[in-house]
């Protein structure tokens, strides 16, 4: 049995956790308003530059992929997938990292069984420590998340510089994202979205494909794809920069706030404990002063 004086240590220990915990909660309340109102911003955007997209690749359905732009038809071939997994760099996060780590090796492992070969660009240092230990061999460079406090877009710019080129010098035939998306400060879904190649829109039925307006673009095709393939990379990665962002600052602000709130229960336990303790040590003095005094 605890003595008073560790307990009395022990309710000290678990009131100045609670303390911290209190203070990171309001911390990330604070930073997730800024992160969600970025996050909602681009998301409109984002959504509908990948559908018009996906709209664009239905067009040139079934062409040779030789001739068309590496970031719309990879390389032709579906051996080697980029794998870009976006975490966080610090924890104390909740679910937020291992989630979406777990679904990433989930799919690694499937493609593996697939025969196929698999690189992966985490963004997050914990997430990338994780991935690192399971498959040292297929990380091609781990970097730094952004929280968005910095310059998110030149990031975001430079992960797909970095797409590119690996697709330009044959490194890789697919690109995949796996984020966090965020849907309320306790909810983030891991999600997957194919970058390259861009994903066929769907039409419902053959309908909506003769309903579908035909568009002259100016300047020419190979010029606007030049621009757009490129962009349209850019934004989603910086989109998912920010989902990323807010998602880790809901998900922190629950874990602080269900630790804030076990600190206080821990505290009325031990503290019950303590008044008990206390309570029969006092027991136990009058019964020996009083054996004492019958004694004499």
């Amino acid at each position: 049995m605890a003595s008073m004086k560790e307990l009395r240590a022990r309710i000290g220990g678990v009131k100045s956790t609670r303390k911290i915990t209190n203070a990171m909660k309001m911390v990330a309340a604070s930073k997730l308003r800024r992160a969600q109102v970025q996050a909602e911003s681009a998301k409109p955007y984002a959504d509908t530059m990948y559908r018009m997209m996906g709209e664009l690749a239905s067009t040139v359905q079934g062409a040779d992929p030789s001739s068309l732009p590496r970031l719309m038809a990879g390389t032709g071939k579906d051996q080697t997938h980029l794998l870009i997994v976006m975490t966080s760099d610090r924890g104390l996060a909740g679910g937020f990292n291992a989630n979406i780590v777990r679904q990433a090796r989930q799919y690694i492992n499937e493609l593996h069984s697939q025969g196929k070969t698999v690189r992966l660009l985490p963004v997050g240092r914990k997430g990338g420590d994780v991935l690192k230990r399971y498959y040292p061999d297929a990380i091609v460079d781990i970097l730094s998340s952004d929280t968005g406090q910095g310059d998110s877009f030149g990031q975001a710019a430079s992960i797909a510089q970095h797409v590119s080129k690996m697709l330009d010098k044959g490194e890789i035939d697919c690109c995949t994202l796996m984020r966090n998306l965020f849907v309320n400060a306790m909810t983030q879904t891991p999600e997957r979205i194919g970058l390259v190649p861009l994903p066929v829109a769907e039409n419902d039925n053959q309908q909506a494909n003769a309903d579908t307006a035909q568009y002259e673009f100016e300047p020419n095709d190979e010029e606007l794809l030049a621009q757009l393939l490129p962009r349209n990379l850019e934004v989603q990665i910086y989109a998912a920069l920010l989902e990323s962002a807010a998602g880790e600052q809901g998900a922190r602000m629950t874990a602080m706030d269900n630790a804030s709130r076990n600190a206080s229960k821990a505290i009325d336990n031990l503290s019950l404990r303590y008044n008990r303790t206390r309570q029969t040590n006092i027991t136990n003095e009058l019964i020996e002063i009083i054996s004492g005094a019958e004694a004499v």
